[in-house]
């Protein structure tokens, strides 16, 4: 299908999810009561597969990408850290485990900034919905689509990123290790006229997504790329009101990490796997959503975008995101939702545990967070049952040994 067509398609189809006065069934394992929307029901669209992303495809923009996003957002909610990176140590911990279950294609949902995109590379989704209560991530993620716009190869998305002037031989940085491009960006000096340039960059990309921002909007996101540009790679998850934790990682060390083998596995690891983002991004299939997992728009919005598309979930990243959701007495909404995804018995949650006095059975030894994983069917099965009783309840009971 042509460029041209597919953003057409694409909104046409939100519309149509959106639309549903009762939305079409799930599939038979998954049978649950239809996603009521207010609109009444517009008349059927044709089904087509979503595009493959096309090889050295130039980003075009798409003002389409952005009626997507606004159809499935909701308003905008508050956390207290700006969460430019992940706070999660172990976050590849279920690299290996994804693997051997044979996790791969369909769509990928999942939280927070750029931790995502490792578990995008391995798996190789067709779609991608970034979904974050708080609408800044949206910004940041638009910060991080504006680079992979930008960038050639990896080692120019983290001169962008870190505003380091690009070597003059870039091309032969491709084959190069993660080790060797790290090097580079701790090696070279911030050079202030080429992140200024990249500013400038981000800001003319950021307008052509098509999305209404504000001037203050356009304000964040330079905020956000400025604390890469000043931390460089030693920047740390932050919360505003709490002191940083001794144990957070740096970006650094995130990208530098491993599963549980000992394979490094960051979408910066590999050439190929951030060549496969970049062209997810030009065809504008990572989209970012504002929304509450347990809200009853975003997270249902996806879910029915996906069953009129005859489209499964292969895995939902959720961090820790459930912790909050039991803290606030919407785990129940939340668990609706997810009872609402189309899913085959691959589909996995992926989530994150931090101690919180309960040390877990699978935590590993020098980390302060523990990657988990279960399959939807369980947590849908483990719902119907009677539920959880408290999250301590929910991230024991029928976890995957990821080992095995």
């Amino acid at each position: 299908m042509s460029r041209s067509r597919y953003p057409l398609m694409l909104v046409a189809l939100a519309l149509t999810a959106l639309a549903y006065h009762e939305g079409p069934a799930a599939p038979a394992e998954s049978q649950v009561p239809p996603v009521e929307f207010a609109t009444p029901p517009l008349s059927a669209v044709a089904v087509t597969p979503w595009p493959e992303p096309a090889a050295d495809e130039s980003y075009a923009a798409d003002t389409t990408f952005a009626q997507l996003i606004q159809h499935l957002s909701e308003p905008g909610g508050y956390f207290d850290s700006d969460n430019l990176i992940s706070n999660e140590a172990s976050y590849l911990h279920v690299l290996g485990k994804l693997e051997r279950m044979g996790v791969a294609g369909g769509a990928f949902i999942g939280v927070g900034p750029d931790q995502s995109f490792s578990y995008i590379a391995q798996i190789r989704p067709t779609i991608a919905f970034m979904i974050d209560i708080r609408r800044d991530n949206l910004l940041h993620h638009f910060l991080l689509k504006s680079l992979f716009a930008r960038a050639r190869n990896r080692l120019e998305y983290l001169c962008l990123l870190f505003g380091r002037p690009a070597p003059r031989d870039l091309a032969r940085w491709n084959n190069r290790d993660l080790d060797a491009l790290l090097a580079y960006i701790d090696t070279t000096p911030a050079d202030p006229a080429a992140f200024e340039r990249s500013l400038k960059d981000v800001a003319a990309v950021t307008k052509g997504f098509g999305y209404p921002l504000s001037d203050t909007d356009y304000a964040t996101i330079r905020r956000f790329h400025r604390a890469f540009y000043e931390a460089g790679l030693d920047l740390q998850f932050t919360s505003h009101g709490r002191s940083p934790r001794w144990y957070y990682p740096t970006y650094r060390q995130l990208l530098l990490e491993t599963d549980l083998d000992g394979r490094r596995g960051s979408f910066l690891v590999d050439e190929d796997d951030f060549q496969f983002l970049k062209r997810m991004q030009a065809n504008d299939l990572i989209i970012p959503v504002v929304g509450d997992l347990a809200g009853h728009h975003a997270l249902a919005g996806i879910g029915a975008l996906l069953r009129e598309r005859g489209e499964t979930v292969s895995a939902f990243y959720t961090s820790n995101v459930e912790f909050y959701l039991m803290a606030g007495g919407s785990f129940d909404e939340f668990a609706r939702n997810v009872e609402r995804l189309p899913r085959t018995a691959k589909s996995v949650i992926i989530r994150s545990y931090f101690g919180r006095g309960y040390p877990h059975p699978h935590a590993v030894p020098g980390y302060n967070s523990t990657q988990l994983l279960q399959t939807l069917d369980s947590f849908v099965a483990d719902e119907r049952a009677g539920g959880y009783r408290s999250y301590v309840d929910l991230v024991v009971g029928n976890m995957l040994d990821l080992r095995g």
